[in-house]
């Protein structure tokens, strides 16, 4: 198992600061969250760890890694949109042995069939094309792809979001199944507080680019924070009350 350290991370684009000096730490094997209104720059905090955001300062450090694997084979990345994230000419098949092939990984055959098992689709849509996929679905392939290189931390960004709430339940049930078996650390992005009670152990609320609180998951679903930032945020999430 790996963890993550996130020391005064700043990302700016241009004269804009999109993150602010943010810190937090993620325990190996734990499920951390990120939550916040749009806008408040916790999807470019998992995009500056795995470097596809621009880093203007800060430090990030997998902690607790053994080893020489390089750090894209130890993090990956789960997208928001399934529909956008996978090649639309690709089959999945092709999707899952790129990742191997780049990495000069063999014994492709097994690695495809056994991924695709684990996400509970199986060797029947090993040849189908993302638009003969429901949303559901395709989020597994992506999760696939994903797992094919036995990373140990997974960033998610909004993995839930384009889903029917249906099938939201079993993507999320699938990733935590995912993470004990296979001893996974999370970094989960999400502006649904209930999905990031649901999957993570702790969480972190962020507010134009920086931490506003960090507490226990526990403690939000109670109701118990600290600041009026996140009793707001909650009255949100909850949605609409006529008065």
């Amino acid at each position: 198992m790996i963890g993550l350290k996130v020391d005064k991370l700043q990302v700016r684009f241009g004269d804009f600061t999109a993150v602010h000096e943010l810190s937090f730490e993620v325990a190996p094997g734990e499920s951390f969250g990120l939550v916040g209104e749009s806008g408040s720059g916790k999807s470019t905090v998992l995009r500056a760890i795995c470097g596809l955001a621009p880093r203007a300062g800060g430090h990030i450090e997998l902690t607790g890694a053994e080893g020489q694997l390089p750090i894209s084979r130890r993090v990956q990345m789960v997208f928001q949109d399934p529909y956008g994230s996978l090649h639309p000419r690709q089959t999945v098949d092709r999707m899952l042995a790129e990742p191997l092939a780049i990495h000069r990984i063999g014994d492709a055959e097994r690695r495809i069939t056994a991924m695709l098992d684990a996400v509970g689709l199986g060797a029947a849509f090993r040849f189908r094309y993302p638009h003969q996929l429901s949303g559901g679905q395709r989020q597994r392939v992506a999760i696939a792809r994903a797992l094919i290189l036995e990373p140990q931390l997974l960033l998610l960004d909004e993995p839930t979001s384009a889903l029917d709430a249906s099938v939201q339940a079993e993507v999320l049930n699938l990733l935590e199944a995912l993470r004990r078996e296979r001893g996974l650390s999370f970094v989960m992005v999400s502006h649904d507080l209930a999905v990031v009670t649901h999957l993570c152990e702790r969480l972190m609320v962020m507010r134009q680019g920086g931490a506003v609180e960090t507490l226990a998951a526990p403690a939000l679903a109670r109701g118990e924070v600290g600041e009026a930032y996140t009793r707001e945020l909650m009255k949100a999430s909850a949605g609409f009350v006529r008065t």
